[in-house]
């Protein structure tokens, strides 16, 4: 099953978005980079919201960050992840932020591929605050491949 099919079949929204303040994904050359998607999730890892919760909440910012990346690129075949940074607001003696950030590296492993595609490099990092008090933010960069 291609890359896209598999997202449309987990539910991922690929519909058209509004431009906003900034650009939520830019082409460069034959890499797409996004901009940092913040989940709908409020709260503190490891204060207010457990790991659980964080995983659910990076798994959002990473069906955001596709919504993206299809509405510049028109698919999401093709591509190859290759870089993803997740921060994650967390209480100062937090350190399970590699565990939410696995939320997004989960679901690009399963629509790309965890031993092909969508085996990628990432940074999991703990932050005092995160615009609008969000839970998890992640941003993302992706290989246009040839067939």
């Amino acid at each position: 099953m291609k890359p896209e099919d598999k997202a449309r079949e987990l539910g991922v929204c690929l519909e058209p978005q509004p431009a906003g303040y900034l650009n939520l994904c830019i082409r460069s050359g034959r890499q797409l980079i996004t901009s940092g998607h913040v989940s709908d999730a409020k709260g503190v890892l490891g204060k207010n919201l457990t790991v659980e919760q964080g995983y659910a909440a990076a798994e959002d910012c990473a069906r955001k960050i596709l919504r993206s990346v299809y509405n510049t690129h028109g698919s999401l075949n093709n591509l190859r992840v290759i870089k993803v940074l997740g921060c994650v607001y967390s209480a100062p003696d937090f350190v399970e932020q590699h565990l939410v950030i696995n939320g997004c590296s989960d679901l690009l492993h399963t629509i790309f591929g965890k031993d092909t595609n969508g085996y990628h490099a990432r940074s999991a990092l703990g932050f005092a605050a995160l615009p609008t008090g969000a839970a998890v933010e992640v941003e993302a960069i992706f290989e246009i491949v040839e067939e």
